[in-house]
């Protein structure tokens, strides 16, 4: 009996240390997966990307805006960020705008400066003008266009529109009319020098016009006048002659202007 039971004693201790071999051998669950290669978890890893942009900063003027924007993307992450800043009452697009304003002489008074242009008529420059735009009509309906668009060397004292407005009410009108032609060809020739005088050249005294009846020319502290009236801007060189600016209409003294109807 005692034989039999130490048998089973050393039979149950083999099934024992057989099992505990046989769990040693078993795989656990933490390594069940094969480990990744370094070279694969390298290659698997997103390259590291960033990106910056940058919206151009307008010029400093008022109103404009400034607006910034940056975006970052993180290895491995999908992380965007974006910052914008917006100067208060502008649009979010910044925008530059410049209006040129009238060209004006610095001591003309005039809406806009006659320029020189020696390969143009005195016709052909007041006519490209807005603020002589009732001198060249005038002109036009007197039948002088020919006479200022044709060779010669002509001093033109021209009378801005502000200068015919000036006329009493009705009498630009009733000149413009085809039955007073020769009365305002009358007075926009006494305007008309038959010879070309600069500025500088002018001397004080009577000079005979176009129409017949002299002007009186003035120089004083290097300015003109002509009967009274200054010329605003003087020297400007044509083709066929020279044009001084005036803001008055000056009329002959046998020729005045008919009434207003």
């Amino acid at each position: 009996m005692a034989q039999t039971t130490q048998k089973f004693l050393t039979l149950l201790a083999t099934v024992s240390s057989v099992a505990v071999l046989t769990a040693c051998g078993q795989p656990t669950a933490t390594n069940t997966t094969p480990e990744q290669p370094a070279t694969e978890q390298a290659a698997g890893t997103p390259e590291s990307t960033t990106s910056t942009t940058t919206a151009t900063t307008a010029s400093p003027s008022p109103g404009a805006d400034t607006t910034a924007s940056t975006a970052t993307t993180t290895p491995g992450a999908d992380t965007t960020a974006s910052t914008a800043t917006t100067t208060p009452g502008a649009d979010t697009t910044a925008s530059t705008a410049t209006t040129t304003p009238a060209v004006a002489s610095e001591n003309t008074g005039t809406d806009a400066a006659l320029v020189s242009n020696e390969s143009e008529t005195v016709v052909q420059i007041a006519s490209s003008n807005p603020s002589f735009s009732t001198f060249t009509k005038a002109v036009e309906a007197a039948g002088l266009t020919e006479t200022l668009s044709g060779a010669g060397n002509y001093t033109v004292f021209a009378p801005t529109d502000e200068a015919f407005a000036a006329l009493p009410a009705g009498t630009l009108e009733e000149l413009m009319k085809p039955e007073n032609k020769e009365k305002l060809a009358q007075i926009l020739q006494y305007h008309i020098l038959p010879t070309k005088v600069a500025s500088a050249e002018i001397q004080p005294g009577e000079v005979a016009t176009v129409e017949g009846d002299p002007v009186n020319l003035e120089v004083a502290e290097g300015k003109v006048k002509v009967n009274g009236a200054e010329v605003v801007q003087p020297d400007i060189n044509a083709s066929n002659g020279v044009i001084h600016v005036i803001k008055v209409v000056i009329l002959p003294p046998d020729a005045p202007a008919p009434n207003a109807q």
